[in-house]
């Protein structure tokens, strides 16, 4: 398997990383990383930056991503939080979730499109299992988190909801306070 990293350009904070590379599995990065995927891949694939398919991958997949910009071919579903872009060679089977969607002329898409709201116009919320995935930690953990106070939430009809822009910010602070976990 081939990893390369590329250079950054100073306006991106994130690693870009490319994988060359037929592999199966999970992917999850916890930091941002400009992942591109040129190889075959089958799993899941969670990042927390830009993924990009490239024009010759093969990726059947659960994709989650801040943006997904596909090239190549995707079989699966496909969740961004800010866009999905689907160039000229693009070929995408399943079903994809996010705010923007784009499809150049060229591009097939053969599936559904559900388009949720934007992160900056509505808040997004997840349930303490998604955010117990998010965190890689168990949902009682979180849930108690959210009883303690320690944690950003709300409790309403019996069950636990969190907003994700409130987490992040959550965790910007913690990292800040606790640097070394």
């Amino acid at each position: 398997m081939a990893f390369r990293r590329r250079p950054v350009n100073e306006a991106s904070r994130a690693q870009r990383l490319e994988v060359d590379a037929s592999m199966s599995g999970t992917l999850r990065f916890k930091d941002p990383v400009n992942l591109q995927i040129n190889g075959r891949f089958e799993g899941t694939l969670e990042t927390k930056g830009n993924l990009t398919i490239g024009e010759h991958a093969r990726v059947q997949a659960s994709i989650h991503g801040e943006e997904v910009v596909v090239d190549g071919t995707v079989d699966g579903t496909i969740t961004a939080f800010s866009r999905v872009e689907l160039r000229a060679t693009a070929r995408v089977v399943g079903k994809i979730s996010s705010p923007k969607l784009i499809v150049h002329e060229g591009a097939v898409f053969h599936g559904t499109s559900e388009m949720m709201a934007s992160p900056r116009q509505e808040p997004q919320w997840l349930t303490a299992e998604e955010l117990a995935s998010y965190l890689e930690v168990e949902a009682p953990t979180v849930v108690g988190w959210a009883k303690a106070g320690r944690l950003p939430a709300q409790h309403e009809g019996g069950q636990w909801r969190f907003n994700r822009q409130q987490v992040e910010e959550w965790l910007a602070q913690e990292k800040i306070r606790h640097p070394n976990t």
